[in-house]
């Protein structure tokens, strides 16, 4: 069952209504009706809020892994420096231009691969997790 109510409109919005009521094809009663819904649904400030919120959440996440990723590679890289200035003993002068010729072309082939590896979209933080899964047995998560 309907009410019927009577309500007065300045004429400029009365015929606002009329034009959206034809162009939509539906009633104007139809048109009021979902104004007056929508005027006495939960405030439309909250929900702008609550997607903020949602989405604050969300960047707060991809923040945290981006942190976490970012110590490991600095870990992983400190941990690599360590251990070649440890275990590389220095070279005498008489055979440094052939290190640095040998070094320039094994770098041109780290910067080969570390490229194809990109472009992959396989990252070392992948492997980490696939061999830690494969030697717990288990999830990389556990």
């Amino acid at each position: 069952m309907r009410v019927r109510l009577n309500v007065y409109f300045p004429p400029e919005l009365a015929r606002q209504v009329s034009e959206l009521a034809i162009r939509r094809r539906i009633s104007r009663s139809a048109i009021v009706e979902a104004a007056v819904t929508s005027w006495m649904s939960p405030d439309g400030a909250d929900r702008m809020e609550g997607a903020f919120v949602r989405r604050l959440d969300r960047l707060s996440r991809q923040v945290q892994r981006l942190e976490r990723n970012t110590g490991l590679t600095t870990e992983a890289l400190a941990l690599f420096v360590r251990f070649w200035l440890a275990v590389t003993p220095p070279l005498p002068d008489e055979d440094q231009a052939a290190a640095q010729v040998k070094g320039r072309k094994r770098y041109e082939g780290f910067v080969e691969t570390l490229g194809r590896r990109y472009a992959s979209g396989k990252s070392l933080l992948d492997e980490i997790s696939e061999d830690i899964a494969g030697r717990d047995g288990g999830s990389a998560d556990a």
